[in-house]
C-alpha cells in the first residue's frame, strides 16, 4: 500500500513496530520475537507475534496479520491516510501537511486546532492567576493545605479561575470569535441576556490532556462552598469525557512497565497517588467509567486496581466498572481503603495521612474482585433464606459477564462457601440464569429453605420444653455463640433470653418476639412429634453444632491464607488451622 518513495514508505521505513503494537498490546521478548495476548480475538495464551526484523504481526489464532500500518487501522477502525498519520505521530516524524478532502472538512481541522491553542492560552492564563495575583494567593494556601508543594503544582499544571465573571474571556476575546468562545466549553451563555461569561469562576484548575499531552478540557473545584463542587468541560469538538482519562498522557510508560493501571475516582486521588511515587495511575474525572475508556485503557493492560471512594457512591461506581471491566476480560483486584480515624478515606486522604508506603503495602494486598464483591454482599442479611437470595442475585450480574467458564465455576464455589448455600443447587441456578440471560435467580426452596437442619430443630424443641435441664442448654449455646450465624439463628435467640427468666416458655410470646417467617418455623417445630428429650440427646446435638462451627471457622481461616497475608498474620493463621484441624480430627 505504500508506494516506494512515497511519505508512507520513510514512515514504514522508519516505525518501529514492536513499539507502536507495544501500545495496544503487552508483549514480551520471545526469542528473536515478541509475542502476547492477540488484540483480534479472546485468547487466554498469547498466539500474537510480532516480528521486529520483517516489521510484520501474525496471530496463530485467528490468522489476522500484516505490517504497521494494517495493525493501526484494524485497532483504530481509521483508513490508510489516518493510519500513516498516527503510526508518524507515534514515530516522532514530522507529517507534511496535507490539502483538505473538502471545504468543511479544512473547516473542522481548522475549528480544532483553535480549540486546542485556545485550551493552552487558557491553561497560561490559569497558572498565571495562580501564582501573582491575591486570589490565587488563596488559592495556593489552599493547595497546600492539601499537601501540594510549589514544585506539585506545577508539576500537574494546576491554575486557578478568578471570581470575577468575564477575566478570561477578556482574555481571549481579542483573539478568538464569539462563535469559537462558546464552543470551546471554557465559557457559558447566559439564557436570559444572551452574553457570554467565564465558566470557571473562583475555582482551582486542573488542565485534563488527550493520550498525546494536549490540553483539551479543564476539571475544576470550588474554592469555597460554590456548587458543584468540582465542574468539568462539557462535551467539545476536542473533548469526550468518555474518551479521555485523567493523567493518561503521564501514565502510560508507567502502565506499560508496571503492567498494571490503578484506576481512581478525581484529580487528586490521582496526583496524591503518582505523587506517591506510583505513576500508573489515572483516573475517571468523577464520571463513570465509559467503555471508550476502558479500549483506551485496554492498549496499555489488561489488568487494574480499582481504588474508589469508599461513599456509596464510591461502592457504586466500584460495581459499575467492575462489570465493564470484566466485559472486557479484564484481571481485576479491588483497594477498599480502611477510614483514617472516623474519616471515611479516599486515596488522597489515606497518602496525606498515612503515608505513601501505606498505601503501597495495601495496594499489593488489594484482594481480587471475587472477594471484595462476596464481602459486599456478606454485608446484607445473611440470616434468613430470602437475605442469601438477595445476596446471590446482587452477585449474578458480575457472575454472567465472565466469559471464562472455568472462572465462573469458582465462582459458585466460593459463594456457596461464603455466603453457606449448598454448591450443587446453586450452580444449578447460576447456570439456568445466564442460559437464559436472566439477572435474578428464581427462589427455588432448595436454595433458600427454612426447614432447618434436624440438629437444630431438635435443640429448639428442648429449649422450649426441656424444664429440666433447658437453662444450663441455653446457657451453653450462648457462651459458645453455637447459633450464630444459622438460619435458626433468631429463634434459638428468642428462646436463650426466655429460658434466663427460669419460667417455663411460653410459646406465644416467643413467636410474638419473632418476623413471621420464623415464627410460622418454630410453631412447626413444636408440633412435631418428638421422643422425650435428655441430657445426653443435648449433649450430642451440642457436639454437633460445636463441629460444625469448626469446620466454618477453618473454611474462613483457609480463605484468609490463600489471601497471601503478611508473615506475622500468616504464622498465627497457620496455627490456627493447626488447632481447628487437631478438635475436628478428635471430634471424628
Amino acid at each position: 500500500m505504500a508506494e516506494a518513495g512515497s511519505f508512507a514508505d520513510r514512515v514504514k521505513q522508519q516505525a518501529d513496530i514492536v513499539r507502536v503494537v507495544g501500545e495496544y498490546v503487552r508483549l514480551k521478548k520471545s526469542g528473536q520475537n515478541f509475542t502476547g495476548l492477540c488484540p483480534f480475538h479472546a485468547e487466554k495464551s498469547p498466539s500474537f507475534a510480532v516480528h521486529p526484523t520483517k516489521q510484520i504481526y501474525h496471530c496463530f489464532g485467528c490468522g489476522v496479520g500484516g505490517d504497521v500500518f494494517k495493525f493501526v487501522m484494524e485497532m483504530e477502525k481509521c483508513a490508510f491516510p489516518e493510519a500513516i498519520r498516527i503510526v508518524a505521530e507515534k514515530c516522532g516524524i514530522a507529517v507534511p501537511r496535507q490539502k483538505e478532502r473538502s471545504p468543511e472538512e479544512r473547516k473542522e481541522n481548522q475549528q480544532r486546532a483553535l480549540l486546542v491553542e485556545m485550551h493552552r492560552e487558557a491553561q497560561t492564563f490559569f497558572v498565571k492567576q495562580l501564582e501573582g495575583t491575591l486570589e490565587g494567593k488563596a488559592a495556593r494556601a489552599y493547595l497546600e493545605d492539601r499537601g501540594l508543594d510549589k514544585d506539585a503544582i506545577a508539576q500537574f499544571g494546576i491554575g486557578y479561575a478568578p471570581s470575577g465573571g468575564d477575566a478570561l474571556l477578556c482574555h481571549l476575546k481579542s483573539k478568538y470569535n464569539e462563535k469559537l468562545l462558546a464552543e470551546s466549553g471554557l465559557a457559558s451563555r447566559d439564557q436570559t441576556a444572551g452574553r457570554l461569561f467565564d465558566r470557571f469562576r473562583r475555582r482551582i484548575t486542573f488542565p485534563i490532556a488527550n493520550e498525546s499531552g494536549k490540553i483539551v478540557a479543564f476539571g475544576a473545584r470550588a474554592l469555597g462552598d460554590d456548587m458543584p463542587k468540582y465542574l468539568n468541560s462539557p462535551e467539545t469538538p476536542i473533548y469526550s469525557k468518555s474518551n479521555v482519562l485523567y493523567h493518561m498522557d503521564r501514565a502510560k510508560e508507567g502502565i506499560r512497565r508496571q503492567e498494571f493501571a490503578i484506576l481512581v475516582e478525581g484529580y487528586m486521588d490521582a496526583i496524591a497517588v503518582a505523587r506517591a511515587g506510583i505513576s500508573n495511575v489515572v483516573a475517571s474525572c468523577g464520571t463513570s467509567l465509559a467503555e471508550p475508556q476502558i479500549k483506551l485503557l485496554q492498549r496499555f493492560t489488561k489488568r487494574v486496581i480499582v481504588n474508589y471512594d469508599p461513599d456509596m457512591a464510591g461502592q457504586t461506581a466500584t460495581e459499575r466498572s467492575l462489570a465493564l471491566l470484566l466485559e472486557q476480560d479484564f484481571e481485576v483486584r479491588v483497594l477498599a481503603l480502611p477510614p483514617v480515624g472516623n474519616k471515611k478515606a479516599d486515596p488522597d486522604l489515606f497518602i496525606r495521612e498515612m503515608g505513601a508506603e501505606a498505601y503501597l503495602k495495601l495496594l499489593k494486598e488489594a484482594p481480587p474482585y471475587v472477594d471484595y464483591l462476596i464481602a459486599r454482599a456478606r454485608q446484607m442479611d445473611l440470616s434468613t433464606g430470602e437475605g442469601k437470595l438477595r445476596a446471590v442475585n446482587f452477585l449474578l450480574p458480575y457472575v454472567q459477564k465472565i466469559p471464562n467458564r472455568i472462572l465462573r465455576s469458582e465462582w459458585a464455589t466460593r459463594i456457596a462457601q461464603q455466603l453457606r448455600l449448598e454448591e450443587p443447587v446453586l450452580r444449578a441456578a447460576l447456570s439456568k440464569a445466564a442460559t437464559e440471560r436472566r439477572s435474578q435467580v428464581k427462589t427455588q426452596p432448595e436454595l433458600v429453605a427454612r426447614a432447618a437442619k434436624p440438629v437444630e430443630r431438635r435443640l429448639i424443641r428442648m429449649l422450649a420444653e426441656a424444664e429440666g435441664f433447658r437453662q444450663e442448654l441455653a446457657k451453653q449455646l450462648q457462651n459458645a455463640r453455637l447459633y450464630h450465624g444459622l438460619e435458626t439463628e433468631k429463634i434459638f435467640a428468642a428462646l436463650v433470653i426466655a429460658s434466663s427468666s427460669g419460667q417455663p416458655v411460653q410459646a406465644a410470646e416467643v413467636g410474638a418476639m419473632l418476623e413471621d417467617r420464623d415464627r410460622r418455623l418454630l410453631f412447626e417445630i413444636l408440633f412435631e412429634e418428638a421422643n422425650e428429650p435428655t441430657w445426653e440427646e443435648a449433649q450430642s446435638c451440642i457436639e454437633a453444632l460445636q463441629h460444625r462451627q469448626a469446620e466454618r471457622e477453618l473454611a474462613d481461616v483457609q480463605r484468609s491464607i490463600e489471601a497471601n497475608p503478611a508473615a506475622p498474620e500468616l504464622r498465627g493463621l497457620l496455627e490456627k488451622k493447626q488447632e481447628l484441624m487437631r478438635r475436628l480430627a478428635a471430634a471424628r
